[in-house]
């Protein structure tokens, strides 16, 4: 028997978040402002896909809540070394569905502006 088939898609997007600080003592990770996680689904320690649109580079980490409100997006520990404050970033998550369930998926997408506020909205 065959094992149930999953299609990996695109659970939520933060487009062109910018970089507000880094730490590279930090154990690692990306804090994301919370109000911005919350807005696309993000979850306390998910893994994350982000890309740095400065300088090309990609990396893996899990996201961790920043203060609400506060608009950080930091690089930690070994990330850190991927960019800098000002750098844009996406930052994205997945997740796996049953065919029959992606013809219809619609990931949470927000887009932010360079102080990280919230200009548009899609799927949300």
């Amino acid at each position: 028997m065959f094992a149930a088939m999953l299609v990996t898609l695109l659970k939520s997007k933060i487009h062109r978040a910018t970089v507000t600080g880094s730490s590279v003592n930090y154990e690692g990770s990306l804090t994301i402002d919370l109000e911005l996680m919350e807005k696309v689904g993000l979850v306390p320690y998910e893994r994350i896909l982000a890309s740095n649109m400065a300088n090309g580079a990609r990396f893996e980490t899990y996201a961790i809540p920043g203060d609400r409100g506060k608009r950080q997006i930091i690089l930690n520990g070994a990330t850190a070394h991927l960019g800098k404050a000002g750098d844009r970033l996406t930052i994205m998550s997945f997740i796996e569905v049953e065919p029959k369930l992606a013809r219809d998926w619609k990931p949470k997408v927000i887009v932010v502006d360079t102080k990280n506020h919230v200009v548009t909205e899609r799927g949300i």
